[in-house]
């Protein structure tokens, strides 16, 4: 069976607007989304192997806890941008691989109900450091941990499922009665998603790792300067430690999963250039926590530093990304050549909410930034 067949039907509407201008707010979206969903990804592991190290290890996990309700809000309200225009833009492929597995995408707001739940139940026992942390509370952190995880392995298998189009007529032969999916497909059996799946959690470590010296240099002034030292050293073994992952796991997808017209698309101009920035991006981040740790500190500058940086090695990473599975659906379809009919309210509207909100979580930040005790004033700020 010809695979263009399960891809959805031409849209009579179009494009709302030009490609290029739903790719760009689909990546700069992904990219705001992607550095809260990082600390929720890998943070609460790495949080809670410190609680029990004690010491300065269990009060940079705690911190972390303290802000992961709020983090989590809004990794979800940023994930609405890329998720919409994901949807307006690549509807053909997104449509039908989400409704093969369409039992497990949607399970992904249930989870993610209970991991957020988990948080916060987790972060009410370490008031009165921590003297409030029982045994439930203990357990929720775990279970929304795990939870997290899981849900970045239904978006792997989705996303991976979304470009392996060759793949869906299989997957509907086996999971389907008289010709009606049942929505209990995954795409386990493609090479490519372990690796992919692996990658992003270093790259969720690398993120996590550069947190804790931004929140150090930012919100933590109440702390005391041996802690700000402690975790000047601790960000930078962690961060290696995410870089190591990270670069182990992008060898393996780039030359153990990639075929040779993608490959020889991302190491020939121009794109070689983005490949090279792409793999060479964290090492800014690392050689910024080096100067942290030798001056043994982690100052405002450098935590703010951090965490541009930090942004910039995941733009890199999605613009990438972006350009590969545009060359996998290419194979199928071209996802540029949609007739654009232009929809001016909607989109005049968008901006406009869009700006304003980010505009009003940047002045969010900045206010916990100049208050004291800035993981209790989030805590706070999120109950109210």
């Amino acid at each position: 069976m010809n695979p263009e067949s399960f891809l959805a039907p031409t849209s009579p509407f179009g494009y709302p607007a030009p490609y290029w201008f739903l790719v760009t707010l689909k990546l700069i979206g992904f990219v705001l989304h992607a550095s809260m969903m990082n600390l929720w990804y890998a943070g609460p592991v790495l949080a809670l192997i410190l609680w029990f190290k004690g010491g300065y290890s269990r009060t940079a996990g705690n911190r972390l806890m303290k802000q992961m309700p709020v983090i989590v809000a809004y990794g979800v309200n940023f994930g609405i941008v890329p998720l919409l225009f994901l949807q307006v833009a690549y509807y053909k492929a997104f449509y039908p691989s989400t409704i093969l597995m369409a039992w497990t995408w949607f399970a992904v707001f249930i989870l993610l109900t209970f991991a957020y739940y988990g948080v916060y139940i987790y972060s009410t026992g370490l008031k009165d450091e921590g003297r409030g942390m029982t045994t439930f509370k203990r357990i929720s952190g775990w279970v929304s941990a795990v939870l997290f995880i899981s849900i970045g392995f239904i978006f792997a298998n989705e996303f991976s499922l979304m470009t392996n189009i060759g793949a869906w007529h299989v997957l509907w032969k086996d999971q389907n009665v008289g010709g009606a999916v049942l929505g209990t497909a995954l795409n386990i059996t493609d090479r490519t998603l372990w690796p992919r799946w692996l990658m992003m959690f270093g790259l969720a470590i690398m993120t996590t790792s550069a947190y804790f010296a931004v929140d150090a240099g930012m919100f933590a002034s109440k702390e005391k300067d041996e802690y700000r030292r402690w975790v000047a050293g601790f960000a930078l073994k962690t961060y290696l430690v995410g870089v190591t992952w990270f670069a182990a796991m992008a060898s393996w997808y780039v030359f153990g999963t990639w075929p040779d017209e993608i490959r020889n698309l991302m190491l020939s101009s121009p794109q070689v250039i983005l490949t090279f920035l792409t793999a060479i991006s964290p090492g800014l981040v690392f050689l910024t926590l080096l100067l942290a740790a030798r001056k043994g500190m982690v100052t405002k500058g450098l935590a703010i530093f951090v965490g541009f940086a930090q942004i910039l090695v995941l733009a890199f990473n999605a613009i990438s990304r972006q350009i590969v599975q545009n060359a996998e659906l290419g194979r199928f379809f071209d996802v540029t050549a949609e007739e654009v009919h232009m929809q001016w309210s909607p989109l005049i509207l968008f901006l406009l909410t869009f700006v304003l909100g980010v505009g009003v979580i940047i002045w969010m930040i900045y206010q916990v930034a100049r208050t004291t005790g800035g993981a209790a004033t989030l805590l706070d700020m999120d109950k109210k």
